[in-house]
């Protein structure tokens, strides 16, 4: 039972850094891409910060800590009426979150590669004595958190960023019905999640990614 505790508090030590930034950076990024789009309402509610704590959301901490294998932050509040075109402004304010975590997964590699000759260029830790290990598993989880985030995120069903993506497209009537029914796509999210299918749609394409990444 120890042993098992133990395990999971040393996973999540490990997942919760990389974790935390991997949200808040999608969550700014949302925020920093609709003020630059007009929209002033993320800096006004002072969530243009890399603080953690002004994004966590409890119920996202939660599965998190259940799943270790993802989660989410509080969405950053945006207000298209400030767009001059709500449907492409809210597109590109969904895709900036995506593309941030595919860029901290890309850093966290290179940085994972330069550590790892840092460290190990004689065979042996070499620099950074007993630094190199967690700090290496860290860089790898920001990979594998960062890829599944995205790739979670482009998954084309609202509240999801690829729901918001697809409706940027849709003819105004039909993606105001399908943003009435957001709600409902909670609920398909929070099941996906806890069966098998969740592994099964995001497996592949984040494992292909990881071995490009780290191959």
């Amino acid at each position: 039972m120890f042993s098992n505790l133990s395990d999971i508090l040393r996973s999540v030590a490990i997942l919760a850094p990389p974790m935390l930034m991997a949200v808040t950076v999608h969550e700014v990024s949302h925020g920093f891409v609709a003020a630059l789009l007009g929209d002033p309402t993320a800096r006004q509610a002072g969530r243009l910060t890399l603080n953690p704590i002004k994004h966590l959301d409890p119920l996202g901490l939660l599965v998190f800590i259940v799943t270790q294998r993802f989660g989410w932050a509080k969405p950053v509040p945006v207000d298209m009426r400030y767009f001059k075109n709500p449907q492409k402004g809210m597109a590109l304010v969904s895709i900036a979150g995506p593309i941030a975590n595919f860029t901290l997964a890309v850093l966290s590699a290179l940085a994972l590669r330069g550590l790892t000759l840092a460290c190990y260029a004689s065979g042996g830790p070499s620099m950074g004595g007993i630094l190199c290990t967690p700090v290496a598993y860290m860089l790898d989880a920001s990979v594998q958190v960062n890829l599944v985030l995205g790739i979670f995120n482009l998954i084309p069903i609202p509240p999801l960023d690829g729901g918001h993506l697809v409706m940027g497209f849709l003819p105004p009537k039909l993606a105001y019905e399908v943003m009435r029914r957001e709600r409902w796509g909670f609920v398909v999210i929070i099941l996906l999640s806890l069966t098998p299918a969740f592994g099964k749609i995001l497996g592949p394409p984040v494992n292909a990614l990881y071995n490009i990444l780290l191959s």
